[in-house]
């Protein structure tokens, strides 16, 4: 089929460009843009310039000065002698610095400091049970929430397993420190409360005279919980909107957001055109898709993010947020678009107001069936090929089965385990240039929760080819663990 010739196709627009525009004048910094993007299937046309050969110009020649007398060989080898040895210093302390930087900050990228030991593992090493660290230190803070409910659970490193918690003797001061060990400011701490839970056929319980300590070194392993209830811990007010749920019969084939429906929804800029969408998560922290932040557009400054507007004219007139940390996923492939997720944090945190807010990350445990319904945002094309929106645009799109997506007249065993579909199989309506990045959100007990960012697609509401996105669910853990590790 024809199909099989094309390269992995995906969406990725780099630049804002709106429709009917007049080009702008030449202004200081103009040049300093990137060059223009050109996608694999779009031919790149190079303006052929014809050349004519010119006569030459015949030398004059001149008379020697006295000066040029000076400059005798003996002279110039001295001075090349010179730069030689200047370059050599100069390389040497260029080395010397960068050997100090590795030295001093050998955990950069995505790996985690072992406290002060000077180690550093991988996020994947975390909470697996084994002590990679000197003190055992990835072991010791092994918190996350489960489900739709967020129940919390603890790793035992005895029983090498995740266990709720006991709520008795549980108070807001364990929720503070329990959503800290996942990366969480304490300031954002929102609420805990105990849920009734049957068959669990074991606990975490507080130890009551413990002191002053971890939370870790407080808990113990217990058949036995007098309440039966364990713990709910929500360390952050996220999902909320004020959208009202109802579909949208027509981003490809979708109608303009108003203000608070989509409070999560940033408009990522980088040298100063709008380029991808992120959904933010906490005051500091924004999710988009590691392929936005790929190669020459991995230098955090560059980027600038918009939150809480709805046009890309208004933008402008607006302060932009500036980035201090761009960390891709470290088992991104650009080919096949696995691990298509990233996060980026901002030098100075949002204020959060009802324009503004964040979205729940899914919970491990989380079950997102087929034709569920989500929705998509964004600035991008309406059509495939066109400039992006000024607009910001929602549509509403059904999780599609796996199995569905990857059978031989879609995308033929192309959609990994880290990736998710939603869309129309008959198309009409769709991601496009300029929504990478972007949420796929759904609702979930009154709360909206973050299952995907727009990752990949061929082509744009094109039937048979539905939206491809990073399953977030897969990508929960590795984010909690960043936001840890870069509090």
């Amino acid at each position: 089929m024809a199909f099989d010739q094309r390269p992995p196709p995906y969406y990725e627009n780099y630049a804002y460009q709106p429709e009917n525009m007049v080009p702008p004048s030449h202004i200081s910094g103009y040049y300093n843009h990137p060059p223009p993007y050109y996608p694999p299937s779009v031919p790149r046309y190079v303006q052929r310039v014809p050349t004519e050969q010119s006569t030459p110009v015949p030398a004059i020649t001149q008379p020697v000065s006295s000066s040029t007398k000076i400059c005798t060989p003996r002279i110039r080898k001295t001075l090349c002698l010179i730069l030689f040895i200047t370059i050599i210093l100069l390389g040497a302390a260029i080395a010397g610095v960068l050997i100090w930087f590795y030295a001093t900050d050998s955990c950069s990228g995505s790996k985690i400091h072992c406290g002060t030991a000077g180690v550093c593992v991988t996020p994947s090493q975390w909470c697996d049970g084994v002590n990679d660290c000197p003190n055992g230190e990835d072991e010791n803070r092994c918190v996350r929430l489960y489900g739709p409910q967020r129940i919390l659970q603890v790793y035992s490193s005895e029983n090498k397993g995740w266990y709720p918690v006991c709520h008795d003797d549980w108070n807001d001061d364990h929720g503070i420190t329990a959503c800290a060990d996942m990366g969480y400011k304490k300031n954002l701490y929102y609420k805990s409360q105990g849920i009734r839970v049957t068959g669990s056929p074991s606990f975490l319980r507080l130890n009551k005279s413990a002191g002053n300590i971890d939370l870790y070194k407080k808990l113990y392993n217990s058949y036995w919980c007098p309440s039966r209830s364990v713990v709910s811990l929500q360390c952050i007010n996220c999902g909320v909107s004020r959208k009202r749920v109802n579909a949208r019969n027509r981003i490809v084939g979708g109608s303009a957001a108003t203000l608070g429906e989509w409070p999560w929804q940033v408009s990522l800029h980088f040298h100063n055109s709008h380029l991808c969408g992120g959904s933010i998560i906490t005051p500091e922290w924004i999710v988009t898709a590691a392929h936005c932040v790929d190669g020459s557009y991995s230098d955090s400054y560059h980027w600038k993010v918009y939150a809480g507007i709805l046009t890309q004219k208004e933008m402008f007139s607006f302060k932009a947020l500036r980035i201090a940390k761009i960390i891709s996923h470290p088992n991104y492939d650009t080919t096949t678009k696995n691990n298509d997720v990233a996060l980026m944090k901002l030098q100075s945190p949002l204020h959060f107001n009802e324009w503004t807010g964040p979205v729940c990350l899914p919970n491990p445990g989380m079950m997102f069936e087929p034709e569920q319904k989500c929705w998509i945002t964004g600035w991008g094309a309406q059509r495939f090929g066109g400039n992006t929106s000024n607009n910001l645009n929602a549509a509403d799109v059904p999780l599609i089965e796996p199995s569905t997506c990857n059978n031989m007249y879609v995308y033929q065993g192309k959609v990994l385990p880290t990736m998710i579909c939603a869309g129309y199989l008959k198309g009409k309506v769709d991601s496009c240039q300029g929504d990478s990045g972007g949420p796929l959100v759904t609702v979930k007990n009154t709360l909206w929760w973050l299952v995907g960012d727009t990752s990949w697609g061929s082509g744009c509401a094109a039937q048979n080819r539905p939206g491809v996105y990073g399953n977030m669910t897969q990508f929960t853990d590795w984010i909690y663990r960043n936001m840890q590790a870069n509090q």
